[in-house]
């Protein structure tokens, strides 16, 4: 492992960190409220003015509109960009997961979206989890039945990130009930704004409405927009779903270990052996986080796949997302129970719960650091090779 910039890594950082005291705010000296909507435009904003200057899609393929750089480079822009209050965190889904999708297995024309996701033109959500089926994706029950030209979809969907504010959604339905869950189900894209969708956000206790369920009502979907072929959309959701779970640790969290250690400095609780050491195991888990970062981007620099860690590090971040801010409620007392949107630690307690579920759950995310990392046995499995129609629900 190495975890040092490389001669062109160093240059390229520092081009990076000047471009961004130019042109961003640095973190701790934006004073405005977090309203969601607004956020939303600003990360579009933000996401245009990157690619007005060259600095989006650093490792995508020239010919998705990016600039074919080693994965390393991308990495460095986003350690810099951390200490700036401008993100493209709304555009997650877009960016992070549609776009690698429709770069494996898209058509041309399908992949003609990717150029505006990287323009910010596009924003996307992501239609898979169902009420009755979360950890246990597969056995997703929305329908899809082909009719000429177009296939109708009937179903609801819950968990729907930002779907009030997206373009289009990337929609996981079954298209033959009568094959085994995984294989029969079909990936679509879905235009959001076609008849026959309806969008309910849903409040949560940080008091934003982030998620929503979605209600699919006889919604005609374009055979063309199908991507891959009919029951091969569990291998296509695969790339959406590692690529998500790999988005998650990468993220913003908006908070670190430093501004923890601030907080603790603040209220004057830095003597306090036991604060001293929560903070202390903060620290470590950091920067264990960190150096399994490196390992990482070492592999992605000199074109190898990572192992294991790129697994581990979802779970991981989860892990010390639920600490550190537990530490901080600490730290706080009395305060922490004094809650508005605009208090940084109260709101990342809160939503803890989006890290630790989204992309699968802490559970699901060890058996598939067994199964995958370390070659265990898969966990038994009462239904493969039943038919879905023939399925408990």
């Amino acid at each position: 492992m190495d975890i040092s910039d490389t001669p062109e890594e160093a240059a390229f950082r520092a081009e990076a960190r000047a471009w961004l005291d130019e042109h961003a705010t640095p973190r701790g000296q934006s004073t405005e409220e977090p309203d969601l909507g607004d956020h939303v435009q600003r990360a579009r904003d933000w996401q245009r003015t990157l690619h007005e200057h060259g600095w989006a899609g650093l490792s995508w393929p020239e010919e998705f509109g990016g600039r074919g750089l080693p994965g390393a480079f991308a990495t460095v822009f986003a350690e810099e960009m951390a200490g700036f209050e401008e993100t493209t965190g709304s555009l997650t889904v877009s960016l992070g997961m549609v776009a690698p999708t429709l770069m494996a297995h898209g058509t041309p024309e399908q992949q003609e979206h990717i150029a505006k996701m990287l323009r910010g033109e596009e924003l996307w959500c992501q239609l898979f989890s169902e009420p009755g089926a979360g950890s246990d994706l597969a056995t997703l029950g929305t329908r899809a039945e082909r009719d000429g030209d177009v296939w109708v979809v009937n179903g609801q969907k819950v968990w729907t990130s930002l779907a009030q504010f997206a373009d289009y959604g990337i929609l996981l339905a079954r298209t033959d009930p009568d094959l085994p869950k995984h294989t029969g189900i079909s990936y679509f894209i879905v235009d959001m704004n076609d008849p026959g969708i309806e969008i309910r956000p849903l409040v949560q206790m940080t008091g934003q409405a982030h998620f929503n369920e979605t209600f699919l009502t006889d919604v005609r979907i374009p055979a063309e927009n199908m991507v891959g072929g009919v029951g091969e959309g569990w291998s296509v959701a695969r790339t959406t779903l590692t690529s998500e779970r790999s988005s998650i640790a990468g993220g913003n969290s908006g908070w670190s270990v430093e501004t923890l250690i601030e907080e603790a400095r603040a209220r004057g609780r830095c003597d306090d052996p036991v604060v001293r050491q929560q903070l202390a195991a903060a620290h470590c888990r950091a920067e264990v986080l960190k150096v399994m970062g490196y390992r990482i981007r070492t592999a992605t620099s000199q074109g190898r796949f990572p192992g294991p860690e790129a697994l581990a590090m979802k779970l991981g971040y989860a892990r010390h997302w639920v600490a550190s801010t537990e530490t901080a409620m600490e730290l706080l007392g009395a305060d922490a129970t004094m809650y508005d949107q605009s208090e940084p630690w109260q709101y990342a307690f809160l939503n803890q719960f989006a890290i630790r579920l989204g992309g699968g759950t802490d559970e699901v995310q060890q058996n598939i650091i067994g199964e995958l990392g370390l070659g265990l046995p898969r966990e038994p499995s009462a239904d493969r090779g039943v038919p879905w129609k023939d399925l408990p629900r």
